[in-house]
């Protein structure tokens, strides 16, 4: 606790040991003019000098007491009394840095407490310091376990940064991005680059990092679970992974963070798969977040070109748009579906081109192809549509709301939690009527992602998750 503290010496000098007595009695107005008295003729008593930064911690001034005890400290050096009370009021005043840049003299001074350092690091990670305060985790991690290294060992483990390592598999790391940007920003960064079957390799970068990050619920997770635990362990499942058996043969009592991008309904799939699996790990659902600096807004009229984004496979329900196509141009002829994407099933794209004849749309579907900057693409669509029968969250639809389009979504399970009903369509019929509708408003479309989807709102989640993973790793003394 934070507490003053008399000295034998200073007993002689009565307005200091009346400034005591009255800081006791819960009196410190009346303290401190006393100690104003005794500082004026000695001001080079430090002791004073802390005692009068206590009482005005105490009486919740704590900008003024950093003045006082930044004076102790100057006077007294080596007090590890001092050190408390400043990184104490420093923490009280907003001032976290500050008060880390004490840190390792306390250690040196033995002041550091798990309590101490908990409280150190809580005060960063608010603040926005996640690198910050995962360091003072780390290094108090090794202060308490009493495995800190003398200065005289060539390697330091106090001055080394947190490490994180990504393992992607076959899957790949498009989803990634964001958060190894972010990652490497504050955190010295690995990505596997072998593969799976490498068990040793992995167990390597494991033991390197403090935290190992399994994007995607798939083979590398399955094999990191399982090998002997030796860091912390995040596992992200996007969907698909939902409803094939990976999930139930992770150890997930070796995973401490299980991330879900996926809707209520694909959160159901996974339960009935792993039964008790939110017993067995820690479950937290953070979605993708949009870059709004990537996908700029344009404000834009009606028009009647419409986006499709997406690779062309059975679960993205291709075939459904053609039907809403085909009613639409029924009503109206100019409308127009570009649509963007890999083949990744051949016989959908033989279904695809051979209806888009027999339906008599050669003028009305263009195929684009993968598109490198979709966000460019997207500058001359005026609608998004997605015809999915199931997706996690549908990034390429919040994109395209971003830049300014209107969504208009079949109405896949989870749907309505991610767009809301307004958005949705259940019929080719109801399709042409959210394209139809004279309702199209820019603005709201791109106000909608900056509320519920920005890329900042995730990065915040995902800095909270490896900022409580840290204080995990260090809570030895608790």
């Amino acid at each position: 606790m934070f507490a003053a503290g008399g000295d034998n010496q200073l007993a002689e000098f009565n307005a200091y040991q009346e400034g005591l007595a009255s800081a006791q009695d819960g009196k410190y107005d009346q303290a401190l003019e006393l100690f104003q008295q005794h500082l004026q003729s000695q001001p080079d008593d430090g002791q004073a000098w802390n005692d009068a930064g206590t009482i005005l911690f105490n009486a919740g001034h704590a900008n003024e007491a950093i003045s006082c005890l930044e004076r102790a400290r100057e006077l007294t050096g080596q007090s590890g009394q001092v050190y408390l009370n400043l990184s104490e009021a420093y923490i009280k005043a907003g001032k976290p840095s500050k008060a880390a840049e004490l840190f390792d003299k306390m250690a040196d001074l033995q002041m550091l407490d798990s309590d101490l350092v908990n409280r150190f690091a809580e005060t960063l990670a608010r603040s926005g310091d996640a690198r910050g305060a995962m360091e003072i985790m780390r290094k108090g991690n090794i202060f308490l376990s009493g495995e800190r290294q003398t200065a005289a060992e060539p390697e330091n483990n106090m001055g080394r940064p947190f490490r994180v390592a990504f393992f992607c598999g076959d899957d790949g790391p498009a989803f990634l991005q964001d958060i190894y940007k972010f990652a490497h920003e504050h955190f010295e960064v690995k990505i596997f680059a072998g593969q799976s079957e490498e068990h040793q390799k992995v167990q390597e970068l494991m033991e390197w990092s403090d935290i190992s990050w399994f994007e995607w619920c798939g083979d590398f997770a399955i094999v990191g679970s399982h090998l002997p635990k030796v860091c912390k362990v995040i596992v992200r499942l996007h969907r698909y992974e939902a409803y094939v058996d990976w999930a139930e043969r992770v150890n997930w009592e070796n995973v401490d963070t299980l991330i879900t991008i996926g809707n209520h309904h694909v959160d159901k799939v996974l339960k009935r798969q792993v039964p008790g699996i939110a017993s067995r790990t820690n479950m937290a659902p953070i979605p993708n977040g949009v870059d709004l600096e990537k996908f700029k807004f344009i404000e834009r009229p009606r028009g009647k070109n419409i986006a499709f984004a997406a690779n062309l496979r059975m679960v993205k329900n291709p075939m459904f748009l053609l039907q809403c196509m085909k009613k639409l141009n029924e009503i109206d002829k100019g409308y127009r579906v570009f649509i963007a994407g890999n083949t990744m099933q051949l016989e959908v794209e033989n279904y695809l081109k051979h209806m888009t004849v027999a339906l008599g749309l050669e003028c009305v579907v263009s195929w684009a192809g993968w598109q490198e900057n979709i966000d460019e693409w997207f500058a001359d669509k005026h609608y998004i549509v997605s015809t999915s029968v199931i997706e996690s969250q549908g990034m390429g639809i919040l994109e395209g709301m971003a830049r300014g389009l209107k969504p208009v979504v079949h109405n896949f399970p989870g749907a309505e939690q991610t767009f809301t009903d307004r958005y949705l369509f259940n019929t080719a019929e109801e399709f042409c009527e959210q394209i139809l509708s004279p309702e199209y408003q820019p603005q709201q479309y791109r106000r909608y992602v900056e509320e519920k989807y920005p890329l900042t709102k995730q990065m915040k989640s995902i800095e909270e998750i490896f900022v409580a993973l840290g204080a995990k790793t260090s809570v030895l003394a608790s």
